[in-house]
């Protein structure tokens, strides 16, 4: 699905499906190029990083595991409610690898540094995240990330795996949403 597609819900368009694959694939070959000696596996977050994860990793020119995690701190509405809760956790052990976490967004910072101090009590021989996007107006908590696809205005967005309410995930343009369709 693209913006046009549903032109009555959108405010305005942030990036084209164009725009990210080309940050996708310029990110893609910085991951290459970072672990060239090393073998990576990747982390995705659900459900978000559904998107990035799977464009990622088909733009890399080597060869990856993947492992999936599933966190909230979200629940049903758009802003975070503190508690960070673990719903499906790594099914491999990552003691000793070297360990890339993919998200789809960075806002406040909470969510990750938690989940970011769980992964590094299991030991793992390196730790470094990549978020397609970033609200650096909305950080409460500092969490280095090592790759960036882009930052974002603290406004509430969807598109390329973000949603609202369960929707949108699918539209492949990053757009914020008109007022009407969540007020």
């Amino acid at each position: 699905m693209r913006a046009a597609d549903i032109a009555d819900d959108i405010q305005r368009v942030l990036f084209t499906d164009e725009q990210v694959q080309a940050r996708v694939a310029e990110l893609a070959a910085r991951v290459d190029a970072d672990y060239a000696e090393r073998d990576v596996l990747l982390v995705g977050v659900l459900n978000g990083a559904l998107m990035v994860m799977a464009d990622l990793s088909r733009a890399m020119s080597r060869h990856c595991a993947m492992d999936w995690m599933a966190v909230s701190s979200y629940g049903s509405g758009t802003r975070s409610s503190g508690v960070v809760r673990f719903l499906k956790d790594l099914t491999v052990d990552i003691e000793g690898r070297h360990v890339l976490v993919v998200e789809d967004i960075i806002d406040t910072g909470l969510t990750l540094s938690y989940l970011v101090s769980n992964l590094r009590s299991r030991q793992p021989a390196s730790l470094n995240i990549l978020t397609m996007f970033r609200k650096p107006d909305a950080a409460t908590t500092e969490v280095e990330v090592k790759y960036v696809g882009f930052d974002i205005p603290n406004e509430f967005v969807v598109g390329y795996g973000l949603d609202f309410a369960g929707h949108y995930r699918n539209l492949r343009d990053v757009v914020t949403l008109a007022p009407h369709v969540y007020s």
